[in-house]
Parts: structure tokens; sequence; C-alpha cells
């Protein structure tokens, strides 16, 4: 699984870049606990470099575990199935030479600047630098992707890596987010152009009074809830008199609600790992969440209420998505119309949301029409 430096990785080289401040004030963080979604990210890239390495099958290593993960056959299907075929699609006839899980750094020229980048290979005259992002949460975009560019200007660096990119006309990055593939195909000057724009990040990250700058890089930066710009948007926020904004501001303060959100999860978790460990936090506490009654023995509960002449199980017909998923087993599809999509109302979104703008009924119409009935 992949390995970070302390002053920049793969995975905040954007931030760093945009916000060299920001380094030594997540400095002074506490280390983020793992999460589930984490845990079952690093068993899928355990799993899949040695599928790759080994020349092994992903059933193989069906009920593996880490930190409580479990590999699962609906996994396998649904995130390392699809990682695999996006590999045949890159490299059809299987002759890319590559390598996995390899560490990667700056040498001299950046110190103690590191990470691992997931696969990297040579196919003809093209080098590939590849990331698996096994995750459901955001969609990530491929063209200057700060990540993968970090890994493979590091790898363009590293003795043992430095054969992929020996003579390549063009170097192709690759980020496999199932069910996307995204493919994107740039230069090795392009890689080194970045290479300097970090460097010069860098150097600047370690004065005293390096700048900073707020974006949508602030998403998953550790230190939001100290972030003097962060702290700084949030007050503004709620000291405005919302009924008073126009609607100018209003789509302003929209934009900010992703990254205002996660500045209150990143401030709960932090006065949560805090208080978990003997701090106060004036008027904050700790209690158990609410407790749901389970069954203590559920074969006897079932021979309980048998007796009593209550039916112990209910039965209901499955999901339209668990029948379509039991049907593609069996080589079958889901009649269209024996289903029918139903939205639940209507939800706030930007406007660079693809799906189509709900067509509302004004208030006045609304009024008018309720008086006709």
């Amino acid at each position: 699984m992949a390995q970070h430096s302390r002053i920049v990785g793969g995975s905040t080289a954007k931030r760093v870049i945009a916000c060299p401040g920001s380094v030594a004030l997540v400095d002074k963080m506490p280390p983020k606990p793992s999460s589930s979604y984490a845990d079952e990210g690093t068993l899928l890239h355990d799993t899949i470099a040695d599928v790759l390495d080994k020349g092994a099958a992903p059933e193989d290593f069906l009920g593996r575990t880490h930190a409580g993960a479990v590999l699962t056959q609906d996994l396998i299907d649904s995130k390392l199935a699809v990682a695999l075929t996006a590999l045949d699609e890159i490299d059809p006839k299987a002759e890319m030479e590559y390598a996995v899980e390899s560490v990667v750094d700056f040498g001299d020229f950046l110190p103690d600047v590191f990470g691992s980048v997931d696969l990297i290979g040579r196919l003809g005259d093209r080098a590939i630098v590849l990331d698996w992002k096994f995750g459901d949460g955001v969609a990530v975009d491929v063209e200057e992707n700060a990540q993968i560019l970090f890994y493979a200007a590091a790898a363009m660096r590293t003795a043992k890596t430095a054969w992929v990119f020996d003579g390549a006309r063009e170097v192709e990055l690759v980020i496999v987010q199932p069910p996307s593939v995204k493919r994107w195909v740039t230069t090795v000057e392009r890689v080194k152009q970045f290479e300097e724009e970090l460097a010069r990040a860098v150097k600047v990250a370690l004065k005293p009074d390096a700048p900073m700058a707020a974006g949508d890089h602030c998403r998953w930066c550790a230190a939001k809830p100290v972030c003097p710009l962060m702290t700084g948007a949030i007050d503004r926020i709620t000291k405005a008199k919302i009924e008073a904004l126009p609607v100018e501001q209003i789509a302003h303060y929209l934009d900010q609600i992703p990254m205002v959100e996660s500045f209150i999860k990143d401030l709960q978790q932090l006065a949560h790992g805090l208080i978990e460990e003997g701090a106060k936090v004036p008027g904050w506490k700790l209690v158990n969440k609410r407790a749901t009654r389970q069954w203590v023995d559920e074969d006897k509960a079932v021979a309980h209420l048998t007796l009593a002449g209550v039916e112990p199980y209910e039965e209901k017909i499955i999901t339209p998505a668990a029948a379509e998923k039991a049907l593609k087993k069996a080589k079958q599809n889901l009649p269209d119309d024996l289903v029918v999509a139903v939205s639940s109302g209507s939800t706030l979104a930007p406007e660079s949301d693809p799906r189509p703008a709900v067509v509302t009924i004004g208030q006045t119409l609304r009024k008018a029409l309720s008086k006709v009935q």
C-alpha cells in the first residue's frame, strides 16, 4: 500500500503546491485514525498487487482480511475484476513490462520526499503510470492530476524505475476508479515541469511565513479545524443574514458547502479524538450512540415466537438492483417493463451536474392553481 513522506506525498502534492503554508499546520495535527473505507482500500490494493505480481486469480485471496475488512466475491466482481479489465484494455496483448507497488523518491533533488506508485510499466515507446482508486467517493480526473504526476516524476528520478522512461516518447497516466477508467497521454517534459513546480512549493513550504490559500485542495487537508482561512470563512458565513443575501452571494456560499461540510466533519473528528485521549473541550462530551435492541439468541427467539403463534420472519420481494445482479449471474437481463425509476423529490445541485434540471412551477402559478382546485 502507498507510503508517504511527511512534507509532501502523492495525495498531498496538489495541496502543497496550492497552499505551501498548510505543511506546517498539518504537521501540528494528531494523526487521523483509519476508517473502514481506508482499510478496504488497503485490502484491495494489496490483493491486486499480489494478483499481478504472482500471476494469481483474485478468487485465490477470497476471505483475505485487513483490519476488519474482508475480501468478498462482491468486492472481487465490483472492484478487482473491473480494474483488471481496465489493465487488459491498456495492454491487450499482455506485452507490457511492469512493476507493482514501487517505492519512488526524488533523491537529492528533494530529500525525504517519496511515495509508492501502484503500477508502472513500459509499452513500446510509452511509459505508463497507473493509480488504483477503489473508493466510492469523489470521482477523480486524470488530466493534470497532481498525485499521479508526483508518482511519475518520482519514478523518473528513482534508479530502479527509471528504465520505464528511458527513451520514452510519451507518458500515459491512468487512474482506474471502478467502474471508470481515465487515461491521459502527456510528455516527459510536462512531468519534469511538474517536478519543478513541486520543488518550488516544497522550498516555500519550509519557510516560517509560507503563504496559504483556500480552494478545493482544502477538502482533504487535516488542518482545516485550525486553519485561519477556513475558520474565518466559517465565521463570515455564520454571521450572514440568509434572507438578506443577494442571489450571487447565495450561489457563492453554495459553492462553499463541500468545504464547509468537510471542515465540520474534521472538526468533530478532532474533538472526538481529543476527548478520548482525556482532553477537555469546554461544553462538549462523549456519549453512547442510541442503542438498538438485538436478539441475545436468534434460535431461542424464533422458538419462543413460533410457540406463541407469531411468525418470526418477514418476506418481501427483493429490490430491482438485487434482482438485476442475480439475473446477471444467470446471464439474463431484467426486462425494462418490470421496473420504473421514481424520484423521491428534488435536491439542490450545481449547474455542472449532468442531470437535467427539474421543471419547476413558480410560486405565483402554484397559488393560482390552488385556487382553481
